[in-house]
């Protein structure tokens, strides 16, 4: 197995990469095209603002790499947004893998944004990634932006409604929350992925 984290300029990169160490897993943070088109699977880990990341992805040349890959592929918090079709934030085009918006929380009296903190999931439909995955475990989100729930959603929380916590679409997938901060949750997760 060949894992590979997509150096996105995430500030997260050091503790998946750690994550996944717990797991066994040591994998190499790149942004060579040709290492991730030889990987086993991708993660493309990501925390700050779609903009930002998918200039990063364009100045490296990965866009079009990131969009032609056919094993496992993971993205993490700013990176499963970055896998949708365009994203609110800077009204910014994505990957367009996932085909899902990605929208700002709803303004709403009470309602904190950026939602931040542990948070419980449901599972809305079997797939590998969720396996063993309880209704009402919990995962640590910090986000401002959201995907809504739609055909790609496998689990969802709820923020003032409902909005996708973890996607897939074809080999790509993706969590919203940080599996790496989500303690055994997030570990079974990531788990679920190596093995797909």
């Amino acid at each position: 197995m060949a894992v590979v984290l997509v150096d996105a300029g995430g500030t997260n990169i050091g503790s998946v990469r750690y994550a996944l160490q717990r797991l066994g897993t040591d994998a190499a943070l790149t942004s060579d095209a040709d290492a991730i088109r030889a990987a086993s699977h991708v993660i493309l880990p990501g925390v700050g603002a779609a903009g930002p990341g998918m200039r990063r992805l364009r100045e490296a040349g990965l866009v079009d790499v990131l969009r032609g890959l056919t094993q496992p592929v993971l993205g993490v918090c700013l990176g499963m947004q970055l896998l949708c079709e365009r994203s609110e934030e800077g009204d910014t085009e994505c990957l367009g893998v996932i085909p899902a918006p990605v929208r700002h929380f709803a303004e709403a009296p009470g309602l904190r944004v950026p939602h931040m903190g542990w948070n419980r999931l449901r599972v809305t439909t079997t797939h590998p990634l969720v396996a063993d995955l309880r209704d009402g475990d919990s995962a640590y989100f910090v986000h401002s932006y959201a995907v809504p729930t739609g055909a790609w959603t496998i689990a969802e929380s709820d923020h003032g409604g409902a909005f996708a916590a973890i996607v897939a679409h074809g080999n790509f997938m993706g969590m919203q929350f940080h599996p790496e901060r989500s303690a055994d949750v997030g570990a079974r997760l990531l788990r679920n992925f190596l093995l797909s």
